[in-house]
C-alpha cells in the first residue's frame, strides 16, 4: 500500500513538475524557391461563386509571403510522454465556405475534436469527407447543405494527414485537415509563423508538413525549456 501510495505522489510530482517547466515553441516557415504559377479555376457558372471574388479563382497550393513566408505548413510535435488527445473538450474547428472555397484550406484537429462546417453562400454545397484511413474508423460521409441551413458537425478517431473534404457540387472545392492523436501541433499563417503552446520540458522530434512542398514531413530534433523553443524550416518549391 505504501509503495503505491509513494509512486502515485512521485507520478504526481513528475507531471506537476513537466507542467511548471511547460514552455511555447514558436519558430516560422519559408519556402526556398519559386513556387509554382497557381492555375485558374474553370468552369465557374454559379453566380454565388463570383459573387466573393473580384479577380478570378485560381488554385491555393502555395500561399506565399513576399519573403517566402509559406502559410498552411501543419507543424506537429512528436514524442511527447503521456500525450493523449483533449478533442473531447477542445474548440471545434470552423470551417466556412465562402465564395464557394473552403477556408481554412489547410487546418488540423485533434482526434474526436468536432469540425463544424459553415455555409455562408447562397447556393447549396455537399459536404464529402474522404478519408484515407478508414482502417482506423475515420468515415466516408456526404451530406447536402443548403444556403442558410445549421452547421453540419464532423469527428474523426484516427489520425490522418491531409484528410480530404470537397464538395461535389463545385469540384474545384477543397479543404484538407490533419488529425492528431494531442495537442501539440499548429497551422502557419500568412506570416510563416507557428506557435505551440505550454509543450512539457524536454527532447523532441518535430515535424513540418505542407502538401505539395513536404508532403512526406521534414523533421528536425528539438529541446525545449521552461523558456520554451525556437525552430524554423525552410522547404523546397516542388
Amino acid at each position: 500500500m505504501k509503495l503505491n501510495q509513494s509512486l502515485a505522489l512521485v507520478a504526481g510530482f513528475t507531471a506537476a513538475l513537466q507542467f511548471a517547466t511547460a514552455g511555447n515553441i514558436t519558430g516560422k516557415v519559408t519556402l526556398k524557391g519559386t513556387a509554382p504559377a497557381e492555375k485558374d479555376i474553370t468552369g465557374v457558372t454559379d453566380a454565388a461563386c463570383s459573387a466573393g471574388h473580384t479577380t478570378p479563382m485560381k488554385t491555393r497550393f502555395f500561399v506565399v509571403g513576399s519573403g517566402g513566408e509559406l502559410a498552411d505548413t501543419v507543424v506537429i510535435l512528436k514524442g511527447v510522454p503521456n500525450a493523449k488527445s483533449t478533442g473531447d473538450t477542445a474548440a471545434p474547428l470552423l470551417i466556412d465556405q465562402k465564395g464557394c472555397e473552403y477556408v481554412p484550406y489547410v487546418g488540423a484537429v485533434q482526434t474526436g475534436q468536432k469540425i463544424l462546417v459553415k455555409n455562408s453562400d447562397q447556393t447549396m454545397h455537399n459536404i464529402h469527407p474522404s478519408p484515407a484511413n478508414t482502417a482506423g474508423g475515420n468515415k466516408e460521409e456526404n451530406k447536402a447543405q443548403f444556403a442558410g441551413a445549421a452547421d453540419l458537425t464532423f469527428t474523426f478517431p484516427a489520425t490522418e494527414n491531409f484528410l480530404k473534404f470537397k464538395c461535389d457540387v463545385h469540384p474545384w472545392m477543397f479543404s484538407y485537415i490533419t488529425v492528431v492523436d494531442h495537442p501539440y501541433f499548429a497551422v502557419t499563417g500568412k506570416d510563416g509563423a507557428f506557435t505551440i503552446k505550454d509543450v512539457p520540458a524536454g527532447k523532441y522530434k518535430i515535424v513540418a508538413l505542407h502538401r505539395k512542398a513536404a508532403p512526406a514531413g521534414i523533421e528536425q530534433d528539438i529541446e525545449v525549456t521552461a523558456d520554451g523553443a525556437k525552430t524554423d524550416f525552410a522547404l523546397e518549391a516542388k
